[in-house]
């Protein structure tokens, strides 16, 4: 028999909570007054409204409730959340995943609520990563910031449509149509200019060597009616860009905290000074959290899931779906690093050569993210990049020299080998 780490302890004076949009079910438990190894219970419905869960936090605090637990019910928890975080209780998100009816129960609210109460006190649950307030209100504008440069993409995607169905082809000849040529042409389509040698003149620095096709690509019917639409989707553009400066100028002010993790992740290959605020707001600073960089890979999703049933292995290869706004900047990471000659930009084609970048910018984002937690844990660590040539150094000389052996004895050669001279 081995000895675990697990201990059977009851939580005295529990509460779990079950949210819905308008009201929600609290379910107290606690031990019996008079008759010890025996609980008491108690399950009320309280509106969602501030007044009500302030009413219902004075009421726990009666009870001498310690913990109260929640389910991740969309953004419907927030509210309960932080009037109880702000009345000093130990506040649980837990995923609903985790704690679903047994088959064959009737599910409803209260029963919903007495099930999540029964869960916790017997401490069968984990709770979810919530960051501090500080880090919240950080993550609130950087995910406004990555929805914004959504809707920005989607709308340029909607300019380069209507100039194909106007048959200007600007996207053929040009790599992005934004650019300083290419605003200048839209500029001058809308103010009623049609000729293509006209437009084409317009191409600034390397465009220039362009100007046959440019004037090709112009060559369609534009007009009023494009001119119209394209005049509104470039005035949604140009605002949203400001939005998106003004936002980077926030981010920067509830940054200044956190400026030396900042500058420290940025010294990482593929992330920036917003991809470093992105993440902080994302995974918080306090790596006590998770305990090792495997169990921050693992929340993320960026850690392969394991499923194994009668000795067999179902779940190898997959992560999951995880913090998509986590997920995309490093994915973006990836690809930037991908370009280096660096460590990880060496890892990712090694990688990409025999699996496919798909899997390679997974791998390198989780490299990265296993970085970060170092870097974040000890305030004093600093990024070390290994080099590209780290693989090769580290293989032993022994095992290249058999392997460029078999490799040539695979294609027909007789092999014999002699020290080089000194």
């Amino acid at each position: 028999m081995q000895e675990t780490e697990d201990r059977e302890e009851i939580i005295e004076r529990v509460a779990a909570l079950d949210i819905g949009k308008a009201h929600l079910v609290c379910c107290v438990r606690i031990p019996h007054e008079g008759r010890p190894g025996r609980r008491m219970q108690e399950v009320q419905t309280y509106p969602t409204m501030t007044r009500s869960l302030l009413g219902m936090a004075d009421h726990l605090r009666c009870l001498g409730v310690t913990r109260v637990v929640m389910e991740a019910t969309s953004d419907y928890w927030k509210p309960a959340f932080y009037v109880l975080e702000a009345a000093g209780f130990e506040t649980w998100l837990v995923n609903a995943r985790d704690v679903k009816h047994l088959p064959g129960r009737p599910k409803t609210d209260k029963l919903d609520a007495v099930w999540l109460c029964k869960v916790a006190e017997r401490q069968m649950i984990r709770p979810s990563f919530v960051p501090p307030p500080e880090i919240r209100r950080l993550r609130d504008v950087t995910r406004y910031r990555t929805d914004l440069v959504g809707v920005r993409g989607a709308e340029k995607n909607r300019v380069e449509k209507l100039l194909e169905d106007a048959q200007i082809k600007l996207s053929v000849v040009a790599s992005d149509i934004f650019g300083v040529s290419g605003r200048a042409m839209m500029a001058a389509l809308l103010a009623g200019e049609r000729d293509p040698k006209a437009l084409a003149q317009m191409a600034r620095s390397r465009m220039r060597g362009k100007i046959a096709a440019l004037e090709e690509a112009f060559t369609g019917y534009f007009t009023d009616h494009h001119a119209f639409l394209l005049g509104k989707m470039l005035e949604r553009i140009d605002a949203i860009d400001a939005d998106i400066a003004e936002l980077d100028t926030r981010i920067e002010e509830m940054i200044a905290p956190f400026v030396q993790a900042l500058e420290r992740l940025d010294e990482i290959p593929g992330i920036g000074p917003t991809a470093a605020a992105v993440i902080i707001a994302e995974i918080g600073l306090d790596m006590s959290r998770f305990p090792t960089a495997g169990h921050l890979a693992s929340w993320a999703r960026f850690a392969p899931g394991v499923k194994e049933s009668a000795g067999k292995n179902k779940g190898r290869g997959t992560t999951g779906h995880g913090n998509r706004y986590l997920a995309r900047v490093l994915g973006e990471a990836a690809v930037g690093a991908a370009r280096t000659d660096t460590f990880l930009g060496e890892r990712y084609r090694r990688i990409a050569r025999h699996r496919g970048k798909k899997k390679a910018i997974v791998a390198v984002g989780r490299s990265i993210l296993v970085i970060v937690w170092h870097l974040l844990n000890d305030p004093d660590a600093r990024f070390q990049d290994l080099g590209s040539d780290f693989y090769t150094r580290r293989i032993d000389p022994e095992r290249r020299k058999r392997s460029h052996v078999h490799q040539l004895e695979a294609l027909g050669y007789k092999v014999s080998l002699e020290p080089a001279a000194a």
